[in-house]
């Protein structure tokens, strides 16, 4: 997949948080007794990549649903771009594009005539439009080809070139790397940043939390049908950043002693086939240096040093199960339920 967009000529300014391309405000939504969404509050700065992350059945795709005006909620409201939306405004979403779930496409139409089919069923587009969004995607060289002859990947790009037929201010992508490979992922990456450059706002939902990490600007992490966490990608990242220290047998016990003051509650490094000596001190990265010269003071020599934060730490610390309370259980994989009482 090869991106065939001009690369930015500057870096776009912050967009002021006041200005929301998206916000939700108490949105309910049930299916008959089972309840999608409690209440839910969203705000989408205009201009950025927003990383929308969730378990399975946490209420993303449901919310996107929403505001594609494909269901309608029980309560709540939702605004596009600082305006109430109805369900009933169906000409707004013409300013909105999108990719829920798996496409779908006439496999024995060409991925241009597809295009074209869709397009038809929205706002006016011109075929210099279609071709545009299909080298955005790299598929100009088998636009004629018919579906059916497209691997998963390809139907993939072919979805993000439809979100995209209406030149929209507004793109919400649902998975949008499923079936792409690496090559094709980094260049969908650099599509998105690109359409950030030019003001538009992106809501990305997707389960591959390291490519969320390298591309979102904004996190909205919800559970259970409710906004559990929101906020900048780095402040996010900050909060739940961690130092590891690698310290010597002989040294542990006099280490954890020196170390106490940054992090009282640390854990004695464990040490064998499998583990080599870490302790884990709860202190931003940019307080290494400190930590290093403390050790050292105390003669003690730290053979390795380095720092941990990734989104995928911080999402499973608020959505395992237990989380807020005891923490994740340690009985087997989250997954894992226990039989019912009484089964085989």
């Amino acid at each position: 997949m090869t991106v065939t967009v001009p690369a930015p000529t500057s870096t776009p300014a912050s967009p002021p948080t006041s200005d929301l391309a998206v916000a939700a405000h108490g949105v309910v939504m049930r299916y008959g007794s089972r309840v999608a969404l409690q209440g839910l509050d969203l705000a989408v700065p205009r201009g950025v990549v927003y990383g929308f992350l969730g378990p399975n059945g946490a209420g993303k795709t449901t919310l996107m649903r929403i505001l594609v005006g494909l269901i309608r909620p029980n309560a709540g409201s939702v605004e596009l771009f600082g305006r109430a939306y109805s369900w009933r405004d169906r000409r707004r979403l013409f300013s909105v594009g999108s990719l829920i779930e798996q496409p779908s496409f006439y496999p024995y139409l060409s991925g241009r005539d597809n295009l074209r089919v869709i397009g038809a069923t929205g706002g006016p587009t011109s075929a210099r439009r279609i071709d545009e969004v299909l080298g955005f995607v790299g598929l100009t060289d088998r636009k004629s080809d018919k579906l059916k002859t497209y691997s998963l990947g390809m139907k993939q790009r072919l979805g993000i070139a439809m979100a995209l037929l209406s030149d929209p201010e507004l793109l919400l992508l649902d998975e949008p790397a499923n079936g792409l490979d690496p090559a094709g992922t980094v260049a969908m990456r650099e599509l998105l940043r690109f359409l950030t450059s030019q003001g538009k706002t992106v809501l990305v939902s997707s389960h591959i939390l390291p490519e969320v990490q390298q591309l979102a600007d904004v996190i909205g992490i919800i559970d259970r049908g409710r906004l559990i966490r929101e906020g900048s990608l780095k402040r996010l990242l900050e909060e739940a950043a961690l130092l590891r220290v690698r310290i010597a047998p002989n040294d542990a016990e006099h280490a954890l002693t020196v170390l106490a003051p940054f992090s009282p509650q640390l854990e004695a490094p464990a040490y064998g086939e499998r583990e080599d000596g870490w302790i884990v001190v709860r202190v931003p990265p940019d307080r290494a240096g400190e930590v290093n010269r403390l050790l050292a003071q105390n003669d003690i020599f730290a053979s390795g040093l380095e720092s941990t934060s990734d989104l995928e730490s911080v999402f499973l610390s608020l959505t395992a199960p237990g989380a807020g309370a005891s923490g994740p259980t340690a009985a087997g994989p989250a997954w894992v339920q226990a039989p019912p009482s009484g089964s085989r």
